[in-house]
Parts: structure tokens; C-alpha cells; sequence
């Protein structure tokens, strides 16, 4: 298996949905005209957990900017639950 440096862009796992689910956001989203409380799956999340939203203009620009990465998004998708879901606590005043 091949070591993926730090420095190498990381490709979003398909179907993980840690960041729709995990983090507060507080832009509306389709749906979500208040935004989106931590811990709450995003409306625009499918049961496979795949945006809805994706590729779509109408798709929130706090959505569009997020960019995996190993630091967030860990190993695997309970990882990264658990790295955005640390990261949200540490920053909510």
C-alpha cells in the first residue's frame, strides 16, 4: 500500500458524510433556512450519505470550500466523525 504524504491532496471518501453530519453550520443551506446544528445530518444528505447538493449551484459556498484532509478526516469515515465532531467542541465558545 502506498503512503500517502501529508502534502498530497486527499480525495473525499465516498459515502462518508462526516462533514454534513458533524460540524454546525451556521450559512442556510437548502432546506436548512437557519443553518445546521452540530450532530445533525444535513437534509441534503442521502441515505448513502452522498450531497444531494453536489456539483449544483445552488450548494452552499461553506460546502463547496471544504477540502479533505488526513488532519479532519482521519483513516476512515468514524474517524473523521470523530476529528470534526472534536474540532466543533474545541471551537464553540
Amino acid at each position: 500500500m502506498k503512503q500517502v504524504s501529508s502534502h498530497e491532496p486527499m480525495v473525499c471518501r465516498v459515502g462518508c458524510g462526516a462533514c454534513c453530519i458533524a460540524p454546525s453550520i451556521s450559512s442556510p443551506l437548502p432546506g436548512m433556512p437557519d443553518g445546521k446544528p452540530a450532530g445533525v445530518r444535513c437534509v441534503n444528505l442521502t441515505r448513502d450519505n452522498r450531497c444531494q447538493l453536489f456539483g449544483k449551484p445552488e450548494r452552499p459556498a461553506v460546502c463547496t470550500s471544504f477540502q479533505a484532509d488526513r488532519e479532519v478526516c482521519g483513516q476512515s469515515a468514524h474517524e473523521a466523525h470523530q476529528l470534526i465532531t472534536l474540532l466543533e467542541r474545541s471551537t464553540t465558545p
